[in-house]
């Protein structure tokens, strides 16, 4: 079931909501850096390093699940 795993993989999506935590947005887990952040800064043409770099609480590695996500989602939308 399709639904199934688009639920499954935001779960494991590194992002947490909290209506407590700025207002519900979404942010990377752990932290208080909105996800909206990170697509920010690459649209302003930022590398994914300076991101780090300011928001060192983000781990790179949830930063590239993020990435990933929206890649495959993407891809797939492209395709349907």
């Amino acid at each position: 079931m399709e639904s199934d795993s688009i639920a499954a993989r935001q779960r494991a999506l590194p992002i947490t909501t909290n209506p407590n935590t700025l207002g519900g947005t979404p942010v990377f887990s752990g932290t208080r850096v909105p996800v909206k952040t990170l697509f920010d800064y690459i649209r302003w043409g930022y590398s994914l390093e300076e991101f780090l770099e300011y928001f060192p609480s983000v781990k790179r590695e949830a930063a590239l699940a993020v990435l990933a996500e929206v890649e495959q989602v993407t891809l797939q939308r492209v395709a349907a």
